[in-house]
């Protein structure tokens, strides 16, 4: 117990440990108690934090900061409209047509599973089959009343759209317009010595940087590789499968798995088990096997790499905690609470 309390004595006696500390907890209280509030500024300066890397790329060409800004702004701009008005609109009419033939899927699947007892009878009976499709029909029933109650809401939903849609805009351009000055702002409030936070967010900075700019690339890769490949080879709903393939490499480990599910299972309901969907399967693993083995490598070459028991652990931490985007942001947590145990300052070892 004294070695714990003389630990803490020596902690609390260090200005920069006990500003470190408050700013974590500040922080943790504010996403925790107030994120809901202030959802639109939170995401809107993470947008701005993630563009700042392409206006200070535009400055090095000694290109205006002003201009810059615009510049990377516009094209922000231009790629919100193109999703909201390009993908999404082709999204929604693939997953409607997809819900729309899962009763048909369901039967198909019914008439497959019924043949077992017949071929394998020491594996399973017709009743369990006959348990087993009543299971996935509730499963399937209390989906669709829960996508009910959602677009029972769609009204607050739609408001809430609108919010984000009509503040961020404005939020994004005047935080990355005026990043100096509210910087300088922001250093005022903090004490003389702050080097150890200055310390903590220089390594995130370079880490978090590196990881997003690397996703970004990543996701756009096999999206596009898995587009070309369900549209050749003929695939059903190419393009809402190749997004979900895409957008599953931001869950580590669990992501690629999952996403496997409905890539196979409409594969199977178009062809059934011939030559066209072993085709496709092959190409769809050639594809994560290059992901994993060669982009991957690529493009975070200059990425401190968290071992995977730490991913793993952060992935149910923070998705425990803040659900699904807690899974999302689950490396960039950690990668933070990696760079607050590198640079915590260490009690020197006394000379044996």
């Amino acid at each position: 117990m004294k070695m714990i309390t003389d630990w803490f004595r020596q902690q609390a006696g260090n200005p920069q440990v006990v500003f470190l500390t408050l700013s974590l907890l500040v922080l943790f209280v504010i996403v925790v108690l107030m994120g809901n509030m202030l959802a639109p500024l939170l995401a809107a300066v993470v947008i701005a934090y993630l563009l700042e890397g392409l206006v200070v790329l535009l400055e090095r060409s000694r290109v205006p900061r002003l201009f810059a800004v615009l510049l990377v702004y516009a094209a922000f701009l231009f790629f919100v409209m193109l999703i909201l008005f390009g993908l999404l609109p082709l999204l929604s009419t693939q997953a409607t047509q997809f819900v729309q033939q899962v009763p048909s899927m369901l039967n198909v699947g019914q008439e497959v599973l019924l043949k077992l007892p017949e071929k394998y009878p020491e594996i399973a009976s017709a009743q369990q089959i006959d348990e087993i499709m009543v299971l996935i029909r509730i499963e399937l029933t209390s989906w669709g009343q829960k996508l009910l109650s959602v677009s029972l809401a769609s009204v607050m939903g739609l408001i809430t759209v609108l919010i984000y849609l009509v503040l961020m805009p404005i939020l994004i351009f005047f935080l990355m317009k005026d990043k100096e000055l509210l910087v300088i702002w922001m250093g005022r409030l903090a004490p003389g010595q702050h080097q150890l936070v200055s310390q903590v967010w220089s390594e995130v900075d370079r880490q978090i940087g590196n990881y997003v700019r690397g996703k970004f690339w990543e996701i756009l890769i096999v999206w596009f590789a898995c587009l070309m490949t369900f549209s050749l080879l003929g695939l059903q709903y190419p393009m809402l499968l190749s997004v979900l393939v895409g957008l599953s490499v931001l869950i580590p480990f669990v992501g690629a798995a999952v996403v496997t599910i409905p890539v196979a299972f409409v594969a199977w309901f178009q062809w059934g088990f011939g030559s066209e969907f072993l085709t496709l399967f092959i190409a769809y693993l050639v594809i994560q096997a290059l992901d994993g083995n060669l982009l991957v490598p690529t493009l975070f070459s200059e990425v401190n790499n968290l071992h995977p028991v730490a991913i793993i652990t952060a992935v149910l931490i923070f998705g425990g905690l803040w659900g699904v985007l807690g899974i999302f942001f689950a490396i960039p947590l950690a990668t933070l609470v990696h760079a607050v145990l590198n640079a915590w300052p260490r009690q020197p070892q006394d000379p044996a």
